[in-house]
C-alpha cells in the first residue's frame, strides 16, 4: 500500500520533461552571458544534486573564483562579481558574504559568488562549501526518495531553515534520507525519534556531544555536517518542528494516504488572539524582522503575567501573530516575590520599593497593582512602543480579542 501511493505522489512531485527543460534552458542563458576571468560557473542547490521538485524553480549559479588568486580577497568577491554581471537585471541581496538575485516570472536565479576548494579547511565563508555538500549527495542515487522527503516536510510546515522558520533545510532532508536509505526509512526512523538524536552518516566523530562546540549542539537532532565535521547540519531546528515531524511520521504509518504530501495553508487556531500585519513586501530579511518582532511581543507578554499556553506566526503578505493564553484578563493585582528575609539588607531595600509587603514561607512579597489586566490593552500599548520596528515590516491592520476565558 506504501509503495503504491509514493509511486503515485512522485509522479506529481518530480519536475517534468518540459520543466526541466525550461529550467535548464533558463540557467544556461544566464551562465553564458558571466564571463569572469580565473572563476568557474557552475550550478548549485537542488538542482545541481536533481533532487528539486516540480513548481519550485529557484536556481542557484555559483561562481567558483580560483582559490590561490582570490583566497585573500574573500570579503571582495561580491564586489568583483557585481563589475561583470552589470548587464543582468540583478538586486544584491546581504548575506554572510553579499550574492544577487534575478526575477523571470516565478524563478528566482540567485548568482553567488564562491571561493573554489577542494577541501573544507580552505572555506572561508560557509556558502564555499555548496559544492562538496552537492558532491556528497549525488554519490548516492537515490534523488527521488530524497524528492519524496522534501515534499512531506513542505506539506507539513517542517520545512526551511530560515530562522524563522527553524525547520528542516533541504540539505538535513538530504542526508537524512541517504543515512535512512529511503524515504520510508526515513519515516519509520523518524517515528521512534526520542529526545535528541545523532546522526553520524560519515562517521566522523567519536562523540559528538563532547567534541561539537556546545552552541551547536543545543537542537533536538544533531546531524554531523558529512563534508564538514565541525557543524552539525541541523543546529537551527526547533524542538516543535522535530516534534511535529515525529507526529507526522508516525501518522503516515497509521495509514499511508496522498495528504500528507499536499501543502494546506495554515490557519489561526480557534479562541486564539491575533495581530494581522500587512507586509511592505514578502522576503526572507522582512520574515526575519516580524519573528524577531515576535519573540519580543512573546517576552513582553509573559512579563507582564499572561500565560501563553501557545503562539505563532504566520508569514505571508498579510502575516498573523497569534497566540492562545490560559486567560485574556487577568486580576488587577498581582503578588511580587522578593529576597529571603534572612537577607535583612535585602528586604530593607524591597520594603521601600513596596508600599504593601507580607511574609510567606520565609520570604517577603509585595502586592502591586497591574499595569495591564486585559491583552487587548497590553498588545495595543507595545504596539506604539514597536512602532518604529513595525514601519520597516509594515503596518497593523487588525488586532482581533476572542471572548474572554
Amino acid at each position: 500500500m506504501q509503495k503504491s501511493v509514493l509511486c503515485d505522489i512522485l509522479k506529481k512531485i518530480k519536475p517534468s520533461k518540459e520543466e526541466i527543460r525550461k529550467v535548464n534552458s533558463l540557467a544556461k542563458g544566464i551562465t553564458n552571458t558571466i564571463k569572469v576571468r580565473d572563476a568557474q560557473i557552475m550550478l548549485g542547490g537542488s538542482i545541481a544534486k536533481d533532487t528539486w521538485l516540480h513548481g519550485m524553480h529557484d536556481i542557484d549559479i555559483f561562481v567558483a573564483f580560483n582559490y590561490n588568486k582570490y583566497k585573500n580577497k574573500s570579503s571582495q568577491l561580491a564586489d568583483i562579481l557585481e563589475k561583470h554581471i552589470r548587464h543582468l537585471p540583478i538586486k544584491r541581496l546581504h548575506g554572510s558574504r553579499d550574492y544577487f538575485q534575478i526575477n523571470k516570472g516565478n524563478i528566482s536565479i540567485e548568482i553567488i559568488p564562491i571561493l573554489r576548494i577542494k577541501r573544507v579547511e580552505q572555506a572561508k565563508n560557509i556558502t564555499d562549501i555548496s559544492p562538496l555538500h552537492a558532491s556528497w549527495v549525488k554519490k548516492y542515487k537515490i534523488q527521488d526518495e530524497i524528492r519524496l522527503t522534501k515534499a512531506f516536510a513542505i506539506a507539513q510546515h517542517t520545512y526551511g531553515a530560515e530562522s524563522y522558520l527553524k525547520g528542516f533545510s533541504g540539505y538535513v532532508l538530504e542526508i537524512l534520507t541517504i543515512h535512512y536509505g529511503s524515504f520510508l526509512g526515513f519515516i519509520k526512523a523518524t517515528s521512534k525519534w526520542k529526545k535528541q538524536i545523532i546522526i553520524d552518516t560519515e562517521k566522523l566523530l567519536k562523540n559528538p556531544l563532547k567534541e561539537l562546540n556546545k552552541s551547536k549542539i543545543q537542537s533536538p537532532l544533531i546531524v554531523v555536517d558529512p563534508v564538514d565535521k565541525t557543524r552539525n547540519a541541523s543546529a537551527v531546528l526547533s524542538q516543535q518542528n522535530y516534534n511535529l515531524m515525529i507526529k507526522a511520521a508516525r501518522s503516515f504509518l497509521n495509514n499511508p494516504s496522498e495528504k500528507y504530501f499536499i501543502v494546506r495553508k495554515k490557519t489561526i487556531p480557534k479562541n486564539a488572539f491575533f495581530i494581522e500585519i500587512k507586509l511592505k513586501k514578502k522576503d526572507d530579511h522582512i520574515a526575519g524582522k516580524l519573528d524577531s518582532l515576535f519573540i519580543k511581543l512573546n517576552h513582553q507578554i509573559i512579563q507582564e503575567g499572561f500565560s501563553i499556553k501557545k503562539s505563532g506566526f504566520i508569514f505571508d503578505k498579510k502575516s498573523i501573530l497569534w497566540f492562545i493564553f490560559k486567560s485574556n484578563i487577568l486580576s488587577s493585582y498581582c503578588e511580587v516575590r522578593g529576597p529571603p528575609i534572612k537577607l535583612k539588607d535585602h528586604v530593607i531595600k524591597f520594603r521601600k520599593k513596596h508600599k504593601k509587603t507580607f511574609m510567606k514561607n520565609s520570604t517577603i512579597y509585595a502586592v502591586e497593582k497591574r499595569k495591564f489586566t486585559r491583552v487587548i490593552i497590553l498588545i495595543n500599548y507595545f504596539s506604539k512602543i514597536f512602532k518604529k520596528e513595525l514601519s520597516h515590516i509594515g503596518k497593523i491592520t487588525k488586532i482581533h480579542e476572542p471572548k474572554r476565558l
